[in-house]
């Protein structure tokens, strides 16, 4: 148990809490809405400091972001709770642990031991992923600390996948230390937002602004669920936000939904469904559309001149023929993303 940061006190012992966009006054001895942040006689205390539910070493594919380090491995840890109760949600035994169960569970982690475990495992980065990241934010911010000023001068990138709920109070504090994030932009209605998860699109919105101004590599991911935000006009203006407020060179992942949690009823998304808002998102203007969560190979190519640059199976790289530099082999232009070339050991 650690006391949180980003709050404020206010009169007859209660606490607004300003980590994430809900902004919970909480009275004293209840919890906020992500249940893992509590008063205790006005202080706002974090329940899950420290507390690992899950840790893996996985491609960074996976995270999934396709143009941050592309090939390396990201050490992936993640706390219990979550500030959405996402009624599609994959990870709902974690995340909604404490808030179904009232279980705040996990193996004991010091920062240091984090980091040190990442290092070991050869990692190029330490990903906050599986539930949501803002909720555990005083651990994130511990280690990320730690992983920027560890080895030999470059450190270990730090990565969000997150919901992008949080205040920019708490992204001009992180920011420093935060390397990428994926985004969920889960729909682009704010009535979807408010019936399936439990929150608004326009926080989102503005985190994805937020970060982009401060210099964080971006990646969204939009799983398109059927009769949720699967229409045209939606997806349409989710990649016109994208393009226009993010800029082109921001991958946009679409992402098949497979049923879940309490959405088992709902079909998995038609494939043709996923090709025709690639379709969109290309012409949109963004460079990088890519279809996720189904069978068969993913591949970037120079917006340019065509020249295939990175082959992917899964999560796995067949080919790849990114530059040094991050250039393209062939025209020379340069590839959206961060250590998108090989060295030249490699």
């Amino acid at each position: 148990m650690k006391e949180a940061k980003l709050y404020e006190r206010l009169e007859d012992g209660r606490v607004r809490c300003i980590l994430c966009a809900h902004r919970c006054v909480i009275r004293d001895g209840k919890r906020g809405i992500c249940q893992v942040r509590e008063n205790r006689g006005g202080t706002l205390v974090t329940l899950v400091y420290g507390r690992v539910i899950a840790q893996h070493v996985d491609p960074i594919e996976k995270k999934p972001l396709l143009h941050f380090y592309p090939g390396t491995t990201a050490y992936s840890i993640a706390t219990p709770g979550c500030n959405f109760r996402c009624q599609w949600c994959q990870n709902a035994d974690i995340s909604q642990m404490v808030r179904e169960r009232h279980l705040v569970m996990g193996q004991e982690a010091r920062p240091e031991e984090i980091v040190a475990a990442a290092r070991e495992a050869g990692c190029r980065s330490i990903a906050y992923t599986y539930t949501e990241p803002t909720v555990f934010f005083e651990y994130t911010y511990d280690i990320a600390r730690l992983a920027h000023e560890s080895g030999d001068g470059s450190g270990l990138a730090n990565v969000y996948v997150t919901n992008g709920y949080m205040t920019g109070d708490m992204l001009d504090l992180f920011s420093p230390y935060l390397d990428a994030a994926n985004v969920d932009l889960k729909a682009f209605r704010d009535e979807t937002y408010r019936t399936y998860a439990g929150a608004r699109l326009q926080p989102v919105l503005d985190s994805l602004i937020a970060m982009k101004r401060l210099g964080v590599w971006v990646e969204v991911t939009t799983l398109v669920i059927p009769g949720i935000n699967d229409d045209p006009a939606e997806l349409e203006d989710a990649a016109r936000f994208v393009a226009e407020e993010l800029g082109v060179e921001t991958p946009w992942q679409i992402s098949r939904f497979f049923p879940a949690y309490e959405m088992t009823d709902v079909p998995p998304t038609p494939v043709s469904t996923l090709q025709r808002a690639r379709e969109i998102g290309l012409e949109a203007g963004l460079r990088y559309v890519y279809v996720g969560n189904v069978t068969g190979e993913t591949v970037t190519v120079c917006h340019e001149c065509g020249q295939v640059l990175i082959r992917r199976s899964g999560y796995w790289i067949l080919e790849h023929h990114v530059q040094p530099d991050g250039s393209c082999p062939d025209c020379g232009t340069p590839v959206a993303g961060v250590g998108m070339g090989r060295r030249k050991s490699e």
